[in-house]
């Protein structure tokens, strides 16, 4: 077992890590990092090595990360006033897969709409080594309501031979270059998984794009070769997947489109254990992208109830990977729910493949951008650590980038976002919601694995999640949401020890190896 308990070290012991730090503006509801032509922040280097540690820190009164450095020392007496945080490294969890976001026609609407060194740098930011480094993300196959206009790869009525199947401009322009430039930064293929929002109307039940509708039965063959056409012409242009979803938001398509405009397609469970069972699975697996994760659900929590009859259909489960889930209903049900997505199928996993904030301002509740707001990163840190204690492998942000009104989007769907674009000033504001997940998609890379972490009784305010890394650095994400600074003393094996401040509303990343 290791003990971890953090506390302030004495001057002479810390050392910060320059970098280029937040460029900050005050907004109505907090604070941005602006990013220009002439200036974007950056993570400091990691550079940590035995016998030392490294914090990175980011909090509602100082965006950006501001990491610092210090000695660890083999004195392991408990220091009086600090709170403890445990580690039980002999307890380990799910493997971690992966942090991102999707690119969707607005994101790549919005970030070419930006000067190239522009652009450049607001690539860096997500994908680059000095920046959060973005690992897994989605790729939506055809329109979504975050695009300019309905549209699908087949709008020829009854081409039940999909002659005139081919990517649009819009791959060619917002998706496709931008996954590219990304997995360039990243030196090697991220890894996406696709989804879609709906068939050509004229393979559906209402012949729309949204509302109340469903695949026609006679086409349930010819919507899975169009979905394996889609990875064969996206591998023609050098992208390829890791995954896939077998529906964004099934439950849509029950909603008539005057109150539901987002692109849809309803699936009830027997049609969905049908299509997967006789037509998608074996056309999947059969092909060359044999090996795609393929997910089901890519729902709400509020609709797990309707992935049981799936999740225990014996032929479906021969062919499903994993689960998704999306975030839109948490506030409603707990977070033991996720309970309902786990199997004990071998390799079985699950994943949170979708999460906006603003999407409540449908209903009335909340502006669709809040541009700076903390509560926003707040949000996102308590789903991220909720879906990584239930066993999640992942979590994935919806957009990665909109303008100021959060959009474009077609049919008024307008959120909010972790970058928003500026395109006359010529530049783009880095809000608390991409440093509150950039602290898990940069510190808990690909392959980590959880490990057992719990908190003294006297920290009410702390949350707190801990990993071991595949390069044998442990990292320990701490989230203060108390309006007080906390004292916590480091513990190794009982043996190293080291101390640190946790600011008030700050979110915090420990980095060292272990002894």
């Amino acid at each position: 077992m290791i003990i971890v308990t953090l506390l302030l070290l004495s001057s002479s012991l810390v050392a910060v890590t320059l970098s280029q730090s937040c460029n900050i503006r005050d907004t109505d509801e907090g604070t941005v990092c602006v990013c220009n032509a002439k200036y974007c922040d950056s993570v400091p280097s990691l550079d940590v090595s035995t016998g030392k540690y490294q914090v990175y820190s980011t909090s509602k009164t100082k965006l950006g990360f501001e990491s610092t450095s210090g000695d660890l020392t083999e004195d392991g007496t408990e220091i009086e006033g600090a709170s403890a945080i445990t580690l039980n490294s002999t307890t380990k969890y799910q493997t971690i897969i992966g942090f991102g976001g999707a690119f969707t026609d607005s994101t790549g609407i919005n970030i070419k709409s930006l000067p190239e060194d522009v652009q450049s740098k607001l690539m860096e930011s997500y994908f680059g080594k000095s920046g959060v480094e973005y690992s897994l993300c989605r790729v939506p196959i055809g329109g979504t309501d975050f695009s300019t206009r309905g549209y699908s790869y087949d709008d020829v009525e009854n081409d039940t031979a999909l002659e005139h199947f081919a990517l649009q401009e819009d791959d060619f322009d917002y998706k496709i270059p931008f996954i590219q430039q990304a997995n360039e930064l990243r030196g090697a293929p991220i890894q996406l998984f696709a989804s879609a929002w709906t068939a050509p109307p004229w393979m559906k039940t209402n012949n729309d794009w949204a509302g109340t509708g469903f695949l026609k039965e006679e086409f349930y063959q010819l919507w899975a070769d169009y979905i394996l056409k889609f990875f064969e012409e996206y591998a023609k242009q050098n992208v390829t997947f890791w995954g896939m979803t077998t529906q964004n938001e099934p439950i849509d398509g029950f909603v008539p489109n005057v109150i539901l405009k987002i692109n849809d397609m309803g699936w009830s469970p027997s049609q969905m254990n049908k299509w997967i069972g006789e037509n998608l699975g074996p056309t999947i697996r059969n092909s060359k992208y044999k090996d795609l994760k393929i997910m089901i659900h890519d729902d709400s929590r509020i609709t797990l109830p309707l992935l049981l009859p799936i999740i225990n259909n014996e032929t479906t489960m021969k062919y499903a990977d994993g689960a998704a889930v999306h975030w839109y209903t948490d506030f409603l049900i707990p977070s033991i729910a996720l309970d309902l997505l786990k199997s004990d199928k071998e390799g079985w996993f699950f994943i949170s493949s979708e999460a906006c904030a603003g999407s409540l301002k449908v209903l009335g509740f909340e502006e669709p951008v809040e541009k700076g707001s903390w509560r926003r990163a707040a949000s996102y840190i308590d789903d991220i650590v909720d879906n990584l204690e239930q066993g999640a492998g992942g979590w994935v942000d919806w957009n990665m980038v909109l303008d100021e009104t959060g959009g474009p989007t077609y049919i008024n769907n307008t959120v909010d976002s972790p970058i928003l674009v500026n395109a006359t000033s010529k530049e783009f504001y880095k809000q608390p919601m991409f440093y509150a997940l950039g602290h898990f998609s940069k510190f808990v890379i690909p392959g980590s694995v959880r490990i057992e972490a719990s908190v003294g009784e006297d920290l009410e305010d702390v949350r707190v999640v801990a990993f071991e890394r595949p390069d044998n650095v442990t990292a320990v994400v701490i989230y203060n949401s108390g309006s007080d600074e906390i004292n916590l003393q480091l513990r190794d094996s009982g043996s190293q020890s080291a101390t640190i401040k946790i600011k008030a509303m700050s979110i915090n990343t420990v980095l060292f190896y272990e002894k």
